[in-house]
């Protein structure tokens, strides 16, 4: 085709790594279209939702710790991301300053994994506190090499809560009494659900405030989310009233006409809800994961670890603190409260 003139970098504000020739002119619709994606995602001012991007400042520093909002990282579609995500936010929100708490919930035990730690040499993990109410949940505790960073770790053994708990007192609500007596210790508590609907992660919604739902940018992981939203509004109605959606974060992102499909559908999908940053496929996030550590201390420059570190800041405005958990207090109409 004839010869396109491009503005410079300067002229758009995007960055230099965007190749042009010495004249300013590039040949090619090819190449063009490849140029013009680059620009346009960084210079236009809204996202497909006419929403204009946002600079989420970086959260102030805390006088006193806790009490906790309690996240729930769900989707029953494996693959999409959410023991990475719930690392990396997790080390995101450490390094300034708070002090959150991983609860891996996963039989796989991959966030346990992807924090140095080695479950199957643990004698305590999230399963003994489970079924074991007499056992300190402090003592399972696990202090990572990061600052303000703990797990909860989860091995195999997990694998057989799923049928115990049909015949335990209370089942859905294990998990929020296995918390409560940490809560007022944590800023934030993440809890990295298995990849499905069953006993597990129905606690797990039971005893969150809200959820973040990982989705990669990939048309199978679209349509789990359907029923996952079944079940969140089952456990609003029947269990947990309070529980709320923080937000849905777009993963394993691709310049590539089926991911930018299946964003629109998101955003039909959950509009204000998705979040603005979308995380991009990158071989950083593998190799962090390798190195056990959360992304923004292996390669704290890397656009995948400010792509991160941006999704928590905007979670972090998306939050209100929640006020300290009182104890339950028995109240009768006629005498008021117990003594």
């Amino acid at each position: 085709g004839e010869a396109v003139h491009l503005r410079t970098n300067e002229e758009y504000g995007a960055p230099s790594a965007i190749p042009r020739c010495a004249s300013g002119v590039r040949r090619g619709w090819g190449r063009l279209k490849d140029v013009h994606g680059l620009i346009k995602e960084s210079c236009m001012p809204t996202d497909l939702l006419g929403r204009e991007y946002e600079t989420f400042p970086v959260p102030e520093p805390l006088r006193q710790h806790g009490p906790a909002r309690v996240i729930a990282m769900c989707n029953q579609k494996g693959g999409v991301g959410k023991t990475t995500s719930s690392i990396n936010i997790a080390g995101a929100l450490a390094q300034y300053g708070r002090r959150v708490l991983i609860v891996d919930f996963d039989p796989q035990g991959a966030a346990t994994v992807g924090l140095g730690i080695n479950a199957n040499a643990l004698e305590n993990t999230i399963y003994t506190a489970l079924f074991n109410p007499r056992i300190d949940v402090h003592e399972i505790i696990q202090h990572t090499k990061f600052d303000g960073l703990d797990i909860i770790p989860a091995n195999i053994d997990l694998s057989a809560a799923e049928v115990q708990l049909v015949t335990e007192v209370g089942r859905e609500q294990i998990l929020a009494s296995v918390l409560r007596p940490i809560v007022n210790e944590y800023d934030a508590i993440f809890i990295d659900c298995q990849p499905s609907l069953g006993l597990l992660t129905v606690n797990a919604l039971a005893a969150a405030d809200g959820v973040i739902i990982p989705v990669a940018a990939e048309f199978f992981a679209l349509r789990g989310v359907a029923l996952l939203m079944q079940s969140i509004e089952k456990v609003q109605t029947r269990i947990n009233p309070s529980l709320e959606v923080y937000g849905v974060l777009v993963t394993m992102y691709t310049h590539t006409l089926h991911c930018d499909e299946v964003m629109q559908r998101i955003y039909e999908a959950f509009g204000d809800k998705v979040f603005h940053s979308v995380i991009s496929r990158s071989i950083k996030l593998p190799d962090a994961n390798v190195a056990a550590a959360p992304i923004t201390y292996y390669a704290h420059n890397h656009k995948t670890a400010r792509g991160r570190a941006r999704a928590h800041r905007q979670g972090h405005r998306r939050l209100r603190r929640r006020p300290p958990t009182q104890p339950h207090r028995m109240v009768c109409p006629q005498c008021g409260p117990d003594l």
